[in-house]
């Protein structure tokens, strides 16, 4: 269970779309105005969860569980190394704040690809992997759909107390590094996890 909430911190408090918009919202004064912002990015993965949760319980058995379970942690250990790798670029221009609420947090997650890469593992790999089935999936997705919640609010709070000339990209490097080494030890975790269950 500790490797589910490891992961999804991992993936979805690292730098992307949604968490970078998230801070500009912060940084232009509009942290408490955008909190239905991030409801909707909470609903949109708990959707997600839901919909994988309850196919991947069908889809994934004990056949086909060990391919699976390699491919998805080399999926995730890949994905520590890319964001390891990430460059990110933050402009020092000021910029006009977007207005957004819940419809747009709910639609920008769920046609966002790093939502995707959020889910699809922990609902088809790791819900199977942990006995999560039935209304434990309910239960789980729920609780990871606050975890995410969480994420743009956290960054839209830190762009909050930022003044925007002390904005460095470095600060946002050591985050990556930090969030990409978290993904690589959960998917060793995993392998071995799944490995030495299989011998």
């Amino acid at each position: 269970m500790l490797e589910i909430f490891a992961y999804a911190v991992g993936i979805m408090y690292s730098p992307g779309p949604v968490n970078l918009l998230a801070l500009n919202l912060g940084m232009n004064g509009r942290f408490r105005s955008s909190v239905s912002f991030y409801l909707g990015v909470g609903c949109a993965l708990f959707l997600m969860f839901m919909v994988f949760g309850y196919t991947g319980a069908w889809l994934v058995d004990e056949g086909n569980r060990l391919v699976i379970s390699i491919l998805g942690c080399g999926y995730i250990f890949y994905l520590g190394i890319k964001l390891g790798m990430a460059n990110l670029k933050i402009s020092d221009q000021a910029q006009e704040p977007i207005m957004v609420g819940f419809r747009e947090g709910l639609l920008m997650q769920l046609l966002n690809p790093k939502g995707l890469i959020a889910t699809l593992p922990i609902a088809t790999l790791q819900f199977p992997a942990e006995n999560i089935v039935g209304s434990k999936i309910f239960l789980c997705s729920a609780l990871l759909s606050i975890l995410a919640v969480g994420a743009p609010g956290i960054w839209a709070f830190i762009g909050a107390g930022m003044i925007r000339r002390y904005i460095k990209p470095g600060y946002f490097r050591y985050l990556n590094m930090a969030m990409s080494l978290l993904l690589i030890l959960v998917a060793c975790d995993i392998a071995y996890g799944e490995l030495y269950a299989a011998i």
